[in-house]
């Protein structure tokens, strides 16, 4: 093995520029698989989030008795569809509006809890159910107004679903491009080589020590393309964390689990490994035949 290593040091070394490509291509398509994999996981985490978050809201008439509320609440519970149902008094609601408001104490002044309506909100178990629970909420009589996040949930939804589909194929795309170049690359070292390998053959060599330094060398741009492509993706997330946190103030997927980052990175060092390795056999193998 050490003399595989070596062979395979000495045809990196005495083509560093046809490594540097090599190696260049699949930083590429790793930093775009990383971009993938944290684009698909935060919109995830985005959608789950407004998912938990009430999605209906119903506003009440100010002569709503209690007992009409409670007969909502247990009219809505028995669908088996509603997941929460938080009622909203007045009072709260004055509370609610003063914490929003408290750098205007104008608006403060002129607001209080007789004006506010009491409201209803909602969680559906399924997306799918929050017409159904808006038109049960619209029905009754102490009801004033219905308002639900169907289109920003529905968008997020679309949004996500974009991103997998998009994000695997590009990633898909480069990384046959990847291999193709890597083949291409290692075609011509061989090719070079050709003189050489046929001496081995000559003396009776192994087809498997023939094959090794080459299948190496694809490894070894699989994984330094792997490293690099992901450490350059850490490396913009590390520092663009602070202004991310700020915008998705509330919802709290940042920072970043640096054992899910190790996971990524585990699982990206295996498929740069494998593309790698399959290429350079795949380079090799034709001028063996």
């Amino acid at each position: 093995m050490k003399e595989h290593l070596n062979n395979t040091w000495t045809n990196l070394r005495r083509s560093p520029y046809q490594s540097l490509a090599a190696v260049s291509v699949m930083v590429l398509t790793f930093f775009v698989a990383s971009v993938v994999a944290l684009l698909a996981a935060g919109s995830q985490t985005v959608l789950r989030y407004f998912e938990t978050r009430p999605q209906v809201t119903a506003f009440f008439k100010d002569e709503t008795t209690v007992e009409q509320v409670d007969q909502l609440q247990q009219a809505l519970v028995a669908t088996g569809k509603v997941d929460q149902v938080h009622y909203v008094s007045k009072e709260e609601a004055l509370e609610i509006y003063r914490k929003q408001n408290k750098d205007a104490p104008l608006l403060l002044e002129m607001v209080t809890a007789s004006i506010l309506p009491a409201s209803l909100e909602v969680a559906a178990t399924d997306l799918s159910y929050l017409e159904e629970i808006a038109a049960v909420l619209q029905q009754h009589e102490g009801v004033e107004e219905v308002i639900f996040q169907q289109d920003i949930v529905t968008a997020l939804q679309s949004l996500t679903s974009t991103v997998r589909q998009v994000g695997l194929g590009v990633v898909a795309f480069l990384g046959l491009v990847s291999m193709l170049i890597v083949m291409v690359i290692i075609s011509m070292k061989v090719a070079a080589k050709r003189a050489e390998i046929k001496v081995l053959h000559l003396i009776g060599a192994a087809r498997g020590y023939i094959l090794t330094p080459f299948v190496l060398e694809g490894t070894c741009y699989g994984l330094a393309g792997a490293f690099l492509g992901w450490g350059l993706v850490y490396l913009l997330l590390l520092y663009s964390t602070p202004l991310l946190v700020n915008f998705f103030s509330g919802i709290s997927f940042l920072p970043i689990p640096v054992v899910l980052m190790l996971a990524l990175l585990g699982g990206e060092l295996l498929v740069g490994a494998f593309i790698g390795s399959f290429s350079g056999l795949l380079a090799v193998k034709r001028y063996l035949k």
